[in-house]
């Protein structure tokens, strides 16, 4: 009996704390409307918080409390984990309020929000070049900032995914044998992410590539493309002499240079 007793009071207070709620969304007092919200902010119930700032956002944008009450709206999105609503609201926040106490904070959480909503390295990744940028736009707003070592170590995060974004995309093209996209996915990669973790993988793949095109390519095109390839060969093997390819990237080269001095089209060499 004491159990259900406890049960139907807290239904009690539930449906009474519903039904306040609803009656405060339909009050025409500002005033109170602006108390309630940051009450419901401060006790993490920012759906709420949001819902009445909403309201009343307009009645005081003229006001000394225009600042406080735009941050604390801004901050409910981000309490609620609503990154895309959060971030817009921040930006917003700061083009207001530009040199507003919250300032500088409003700037890391735009970045933040684009941060947070940043898809894994598989996906499109504009929200991960957005975040970069604005992060970037910190730093060099706030270079003295105790946030810049955070804002550099999720950059670092961030570059990472976008450089296996660009492998990924490159090597679905040599899995495809599309060479010759391979060959430019490679080219624009490297180019792109000079020191990639990938760098060596994506030299033996962009060689491989070169001799796998020139192989599939007609007769009368096959001498320029596996000169191409033997040029890329040399290059490969200047940069990595010592190559955990070594052993197909030999073999590429063999008999590459079989056809330069005979004319005879190799047999496909194994990956």
């Amino acid at each position: 009996m004491r159990f259900r007793l406890y049960i139907v009071l807290i239904i009690l207070v539930l449906a009474s704390s519903c039904g306040e709620y609803e009656k405060l969304l339909k009050s025409t007092d500002s005033d109170l409307k602006k108390e309630k919200a940051k009450e419901y902010y401060a006790a993490g119930q920012y759906v709420k918080s949001s819902e009445l700032l909403g309201q009343i956002l307009p009645r005081y944008r003229a006001t000394e409390e225009a600042e406080e009450l735009n941050w604390i709206h801004a901050n409910s999105f981000y309490g609620m984990k609503d990154y895309y609503m959060a971030g817009s609201y921040f930006k917003v926040f700061v083009d207001q309020f530009p040199f507003g106490k919250h300032a500088e904070e409003a700037h890391f959480l735009v970045a933040m929000c684009d941060y947070k909503i940043s898809p894994r390295s598989e996906l499109d990744q504009e929200n991960t070049r957005n975040a970069l940028e604005e992060f970037f736009v910190f730093i060099n707003k706030y270079a003295y900032s105790p946030k810049v070592e955070e804002c550099k170590k999720y950059i670092s995060e961030l570059q990472d995914k976008l450089v296996d974004k660009s492998h990924n995309n490159a090597r679905l093209y040599y899995d495809m044998k599309e060479y010759k996209a391979a060959v430019v996915a490679i080219n624009n990669s490297l180019k792109q992410y000079s020191n990639s973790i990938y760098r060596e993988e994506m030299m033996y793949l962009k060689l491989s590539s070169l001799y796998l095109y020139a192989m599939k390519s007609m007769p009368d095109k096959q001498k320029t493309r596996y000169q191409d390839t033997l040029d890329d060969y040399y290059s490969f093997m200047e940069e990595f002499p010592k190559s955990k390819y070594s052993k197909d990237v030999d073999d590429i080269f063999q008999k590459t240079n079989k056809f330069l001095q005979r004319g005879n089209p190799p047999s496909v060499v194994n990956n």
